[in-house]
């Protein structure tokens, strides 16, 4: 089969997300039959760098031996068992080692599907939990401007991406917005909320450190703290959607991490790398839920897990039925798909992935640095492993441009709106940070000068 062929038989049968159907003969989809490590391989031999991880989810390359192996181990004993009434080692195993990765103080994890599963999953939790507490009318949401959560109904409630939400706003529940954390006075904005909606709000929700659909908009840790003491404060539940940031794309393997207290600052390296946490037991210092999905399983297959509280699990504990947290769905927690992701953890907890990370952060943020001083560039920021940066006067279909012409330079990249983000996956050293910077700046150049 060529990419020709793939292309039209995919183009005739299948409704690709997140696309305009209407443009795939402009922009046909790439037939993939390959990966290996960072590369992915189309039809016709080529080859393009993921430098976005196939859409955030890929953590240490395709085709990983580990995972591959893992999946094959349990896929021989024990494919799939219904999770209610029954349990399997591999849920148990990555439930037990998701609470241990924040020190106890998230006990319990509740899995789904994907990323949006999470938040609907998250919450229905923080309602029923007010209703179980005898506060139902505790049903109300915040969310913040640029946010996004998902695209079903309950998590484009709380998203505030008008592309994705705009045409089904008459399905969907409404939702208190506060300025996004990066925005000056957000925080003052958001206890005038709270104090407003006193006795009504559920939760609140957020995106650690970066908003990632609105353009990879960045803000600083000490904000999440004080946000963490306003819910507190107000007695309102915080919901950190760790999908696209967590397992490392931050430094850390949750990015709620780093408004923890650093014990120790190791060697010279950049804060917030090097920096050894403390992970205290006392649901204090975290958010009542974190989300997690992407690249829980390293990007092989589908799982989200929702972590909370002692004192929301023990919450819906009853002899009553009604009062248990009854959300489900088929393959909640399966087994294959919890073996890849503990095989993910296995690699944070007995590898120096972490170590490595500041490495690869550093490697990218020195080869890209000329970049600021294109004369259309702005904006060039940097958390962990995501870099982004904002193109002036981009012109019409400016994303689309640029992904294609990315092609031709070996490149898989899909820009956010006039915004070109890079997420690869953590096998980044000094030379291909180079290859990648030069690439892009290509790209970039190729695009501008046809404008």
């Amino acid at each position: 089969m060529t990419n020709a062929t793939l292309a039209a038989r995919s183009r005739a049968a299948v409704w690709h997300p997140c696309t305009q159907m209407a443009r795939l003969d402009a922009v046909p989809p790439l037939p993939m039959v390959r990966g290996d490590g960072p590369w992915l391989i189309d039809a016709d031999g080529r080859r393009y760098f993921d430098a976005t991880s196939a859409w955030w989810t890929n953590l240490f390359g395709h085709s990983d031996v580990g995972l591959q192996q893992a999946i094959a181990r349990q896929a021989a004993t024990l494919p799939h068992v219904m999770l209610a009434g029954c349990t399997h080692e591999p849920a148990i195993e990555l439930a037990e080692g998701l609470r241990a990765l924040t020190g106890g103080a998230l006990g319990h994890a509740f899995f789904g599907s994907d990323g949006a599963s999470a938040t609907e999953i998250a919450l229905k939790m923080s309602a029923h939990f007010w209703r179980n507490q005898g506060q139902p009318q505790k049903c109300e949401f915040i969310a913040l401007a640029g946010g996004y959560h998902g695209e079903t109904l309950g998590a484009l409630s709380v998203t505030d991406v008008p592309i994705f939400r705009d045409a089904y706003a008459p399905l969907l529940r409404a939702t208190h917005l506060a300025p996004a954390l990066h925005e000056p006075g957000a925080l003052a904005a958001i206890e005038r909320l709270l104090a407003q909606l006193d006795g009504r709000c559920a939760a609140l929700i957020v995106e650690p450190l970066i908003q990632g659909a609105s353009g990879m908009r960045m803000h600083g840790p000490e904000v999440l703290r004080a946000l963490r003491a306003l819910c507190t404060q107000h007695g309102v539940h915080l919901i950190a959607d760790e999908i696209a940031v967590g397992c490392g794309r931050t430094g850390t393997f949750f990015a709620w991490e780093h408004t923890l207290a650093p014990d120790e600052v190791e060697g010279s390296t950049t804060p917030p790398f090097g920096l050894r946490y403390r992970r205290p037991a006392t649901s204090t210092d975290w958010p009542d839920f974190v989300l997690l999905s992407k690249g829980i399983t390293g990007g092989t297959l589908p799982l989200s897990v929702v972590l909370t509280t002692d004192t929301v699990f023990n919450a819906f504990l009853s002899p009553d039925v009604a009062r248990g947290f009854l959300h489900s769905h088929s393959y909640t927690g399966n087994a294959i798909v919890c073996a890849a992701a503990c095989e993910v953890l296995r690699r944070f907890r007995e590898t120096d992935l972490l170590q490595q990370l500041p490495r690869q952060a550093h490697a990218l943020r020195e080869a890209f640095a000329p970049l600021a001083q294109h004369p259309r560039v702005t904006a060039l920021r940097q958390t962990g492993m995501v870099l982004a940066f904002d193109v002036t006067d981009s012109g019409e279909r400016f994303a689309e441009r640029f992904h294609l012409a990315a092609r031709r330079h070996e490149l898989l990249i899909r820009p956010i709106g006039a915004t070109v983000y890079l997420m690869p996956p953590y096998l980044i050293d000094a030379p291909t940070a180079q290859w990648l910077a030069q690439a892009v700046r290509a790209t970039l150049d190729e695009v501008l000068a046809g404008a």
